[in-house]
């Protein structure tokens, strides 16, 4: 390795003298060469690395590889992919992520009239070909992020028979000649100083950018990609319910406090003190789950694992009613048993969807919160006395006639 690439020198200097915004993220990233890989460039948390095979390419195609991989470093995708794999575990497709992160970033440096080598991966494309999604160009970088595209696609599992997003995906981007040029790696938390640091560098880069009107600066603000503070839906749906469940003290006007007795064996006149009041029934949530086989079984799975760690910190008891267009199962799970019960519960398939026995049942139960996963694909129900999350699979799900919605896209 040397101190800083031989082989990108010249392109850099010509990124560097055409576009602002890349001039500026440059500066914070390091630059090597290294012989390990036969790929032109691949890049980690802070680092770019140029193979041989860059000295092959034409100097448009170098400067666009080099716009990629510094897209790569500012935008955190090492660190973001830490953050799926987190997620997803044992499932977590790192290839994947990186598929949906590249065909982000090549869809915006041509944008920004950039040349790569081609072919390559690409999200108008990728869209197309793995979720029969069409979409511009323009359209496809303001609604898509590289999480939310990787999300999609690990929850399609298919319909008709047919082969899940993620093959399809894994089947194009093969068809490009994709080869994996991220490395995974880093703090994954969107609260650390390096998040912080970039989403301000960046927002100054791209600003610059803007102002000198050229390069990628000028479609910065239509990129869903840009870094920004995220809370995950896990964190989010975590402290709705957990919320909803721990109740504030409440005063017994029953019984004084012992400072008040104290006082008063003392022969000194007081206010009478009420004391706290024990809580002597456990809160309840009531977890209401759609088989009508729009939700997939990958998120079905994140969604009940976080449900049942909520029970778990907070000691309530959970009834978990699934359903279509009536309840056709429940389940109470109490202390020591809320992961094996969530997690084991069959779901069956198929059928409409309608939330009026559901939300019915679910009220009866006299809840602190009703948390129902679902498309909302299903007439209006009655609003029900308890307080009501709707989580739901898809940001493009409509908007719920009470209560909180939380997208589970990220």
């Amino acid at each position: 390795m040397g101190l800083h690439s031989a082989r990108a020198t010249r392109a850099l200097q010509r990124l560097a003298e055409t576009d602002p915004a890349f001039a500026s993220l440059s500066l914070w990233v390091e630059h090597v060469d290294g012989d390990a890989r036969t790929l032109p460039a691949w890049s980690s948390g802070t680092t770019i690395t140029y193979g041989p095979a860059f000295e092959g390419l034409t100097l448009d195609e170098q400067v666009g590889t080099c716009g990629h991989h510094i897209l790569h470093v500012a935008f955190r995708h090492a660190a973001r992919a830490n953050a799926m794999k987190s997620r997803y575990g044992a499932d977590h497709d790192e290839t994947l992520f990186n598929i949906a992160s590249d065909a982000v970033l090549n869809e915006a440096i041509f944008r920004a009239g950039y040349i790569l080598p081609r072919p390559c991966v690409l999200l108008s494309e990728l869209l197309a070909d793995a979720l029969s999604r069409p979409s511009a160009q323009d359209a496809a970088l303001a609604e898509w992020d590289a999480e939310k595209l990787y999300v999609r696609l690990m929850s399609d599992t298919g319909r008709g028979g047919g082969s899940s997003g993620a093959r399809r995906a894994h089947d194009y981007a093969a068809g490009q000649g994709f080869e994996r040029d991220l490395e995974q790696g880093g703090d994954p938390s969107e609260d650390s100083d390096e998040a912080a640091d970039w989403r301000q560098r960046i927002a100054r880069a791209m600003e610059t950018g803007r102002l000198a009107g050229r390069g990628i600066g000028m479609i910065g603000h239509r990129l869903a990609d840009l870094p920004e503070a995220r809370t995950p839906w896990e964190v989010v749906l975590r402290s709705l319910v957990t919320k909803a469940v721990t109740e504030l003290p409440r005063r017994s006007w029953q019984r004084p406090t012992g400072r008040w007795l104290a006082l008063d064996a003392a022969g000194q006149s007081a206010p009478f003190e009420p004391a706290t009041a024990r809580n002597r029934h456990a809160p309840r949530i009531a977890v209401c789950l759609d088989s009508s086989g729009s939700i997939d079984g990958t998120r079905l799975s994140l969604f009940a694992a976080q449900v049942a760690g909520i029970a778990r910190r907070t000691g309530a008891e959970t009834h978990v009613l699934v359903f279509d267009d009536g309840v056709r199962a429940r389940q109470t799970m109490r202390a020591g048993h809320w992961e094996r019960a969530i997690t084991g519960l069959e779901v069956s398939r198929g059928g409409g969807t309608d939330y009026a026995e559901v939300l019915r049942e679910a009220d009866l139960l006299d809840p602190a919160v009703i948390v129902v996963l679902t498309d909302l694909d299903a007439p209006d129900p009655e609003k029900p006395r308890a307080p009501v999350i709707w989580a739901v699979p898809d940001d493009d799900a409509p908007s719920p006639p009470f209560g909180r919605r939380l997208s589970l896209t990220r």
